[in-house]
């Protein structure tokens, strides 16, 4: 069956193959599966020309940064440049210029290109980003752009060259999720664990592996279920606890007000929904300060509004801040709670009726413990 997900790789092909060529550019959260779908676009294309730059990782100076995607271009380099402007410069008339040996265009995948931004901090580079831009859509060259910050992006291409075809990056379908989760013996019982992981994950690709990965240990010891996997998984170092640790302190650096918004952080972690005048209340500043640390919030995608009430982007994400943000490390208990509140509203309808009403009524039903009775 096509998904959204599997039919990504041939809308990319197509808007590079187009005439002239369309310029992908894949936004999407933490573990949304960016990084992984370039990897294997360029498997695809095979033995053409292409070369794939981590900006984020090599994004140092523009002197640094030529040198680094010189040094292991698969195609002809020019002269090395010397000063910040200059080097910049050679940057982007290689990516303007760039041949292979036998005359072909180019494809760049670069990932994270927002983090070229970086160079911006330079004497005489304050429009770096926007000079990327013009670059590229002028270009012969084929790219691929990604990005983990969606308003960025969005913000950076309006009104941009009709070249730019920005992709959201789907959730993963519950066919998807099967196919990551494996098979069962029980093909009705593999298809309820599909979509009850796929729902506590909203499909995001690095939780769905994740979580996964702990049933299928779980499983090999002799039992799991998805919530009592979620629960492993965000008990304190255990690895969707570091996933949003990182996602958390990532996008709060690359904001403006660091204390302020984790502050707001946790006010939405204590109730969702609320509205400007009912953070400020509760953060204690002033109306205007307040919607000038949501917008920062905004900007780099930790929460959104919707009909001017504001809520975690990544529903999961605020799981973790009601955790993990607070003077001691959680306990079983708080591990349990916390995940359940998160996961009733979430699982298959069918489990819902089996954990309201306390129990199954048939063999199969009480052999599949969900982990949901015990817990008020």
């Amino acid at each position: 069956m096509l998904t959204p997900r599997s039919t990504l790789s041939r809308r990319v092909i197509a808007a590079l193959d187009a005439s002239p060529s369309r310029i992908p550019v894949l936004i999407g959260g933490c573990g949304s599966g960016r990084t992984t779908l370039i990897q294997q676009l360029r498997d695809r294309m095979g033995r053409a020309p292409t070369q794939a730059i981590d900006v984020e990782r090599t994004a140092t100076t523009p002197e640094r940064f030529l040198h680094a995607i010189s040094s292991v271009s698969p195609v002809p380099f020019g002269e090395a440049a010397a000063g910040t402007r200059a080097a910049f410069d050679a940057t982007l008339d290689f990516f303007s210029r760039a041949r292979s040996s036998g005359g072909q265009p180019v494809t760049f995948f670069l990932d994270e290109f927002l983090e070229l931004r970086t160079f911006e901090s330079f004497p005489g580079l304050r429009r770096v980003l926007n000079d990327f831009i013009d670059c590229i859509s002028a270009s012969g060259n084929r790219f691929v752009l990604t990005s983990r910050y969606v308003v960025r992006a969005l913000r950076l291409l309006r009104d941009r060259s009709a070249r730019f075809e920005v992709i959201h990056m789907p959730p993963l379908a519950v066919e998807d999720t099967l196919d990551i989760v494996g098979p069962s013996p029980d093909a009705h019982e593999a298809e309820y664990t599909a979509r009850s992981v796929q729902a506590l994950t909203d499909g995001r690709p690095a939780y769905v592996r994740a979580l996964a990965d702990e049933l299928a240990s779980m499983k090999a010891l002799g039992g799991g279920d998805p919530v009592s996997a979620l629960v492993s998984l965000l008990a304190p170092g255990a690895r969707l606890a570091r996933l949003c640790n990182f996602c958390y302190e990532l996008r709060l650096h690359r904001a403006r007000g660091y204390g302020a918004l984790k502050a707001i952080l946790e006010i939405l972690g204590e109730e969702e929904g609320l509205t400007l005048t009912e953070i400020s209340h509760r953060l204690l500043r002033t109306p205007g300060s307040t919607k000038d640390y949501l917008s920062w919030l905004e900007d780099v995608d930790l929460v959104t509004s919707r009909q001017k009430r504001y809520s975690f982007t990544d529903p999961l994400l605020r799981v973790w801040v009601r955790l993990h943000c607070r003077p001691t490390a959680p306990t079983e208990d708080d591990l349990a709670r916390e995940v359940h509140r998160y996961a009733l509203p979430r699982l298959p309808q069918q489990e819902l009726a089996l954990a309201a009403a306390g129990g199954g009524s048939s063999d199969e039903d009480e052999r599949k413990d969900w982990g949901i009775i015990e817990i008020d």
